[in-house]
């Protein structure tokens, strides 16, 4: 049986706390920097694991929309601030949908 030190388990902070001590409080610049970034490597992620998929290259992937095999390079490694319609363009390219919820 595993016995919990209280004392120490009183101390822990939550993610949400380890976040506002690292890049501040929700909604200040720093904060949204990080989670800009956050959400780009997120989505980045998951073009990258759906081309993988579909066992497609990032040459054959960058030929579909017209660019160079280090722009998708360098979007699935998080180093490039991609654009909503760039998004679109490689989601297409990929054969995704998606649907845009308001509210």
């Amino acid at each position: 049986m595993i016995k919990l030190d209280e004392n120490k388990l009183a101390k822990l902070r939550t993610s949400s706390e380890r976040l506002t001590e690292k890049y501040g409080e929700p909604g200040s610049p720093e904060r949204e920097e990080f989670e800009a970034r956050a959400k780009a490597y997120y989505y980045a992620e998951l073009l990258k694991e759906q081309r993988k998929q579909q066992k497609m290259t990032q040459q054959q992937l960058a030929d579909k929309i017209g660019k160079k095999r280090e722009y998708i390079s360098n979007i699935e490694r998080g180093n490039s601030d991609m654009q909503l319609s760039t998004f679109m363009q490689i989601a297409n390219a990929l054969g995704l949908r998606f649907a845009l919820v308001v509210g």
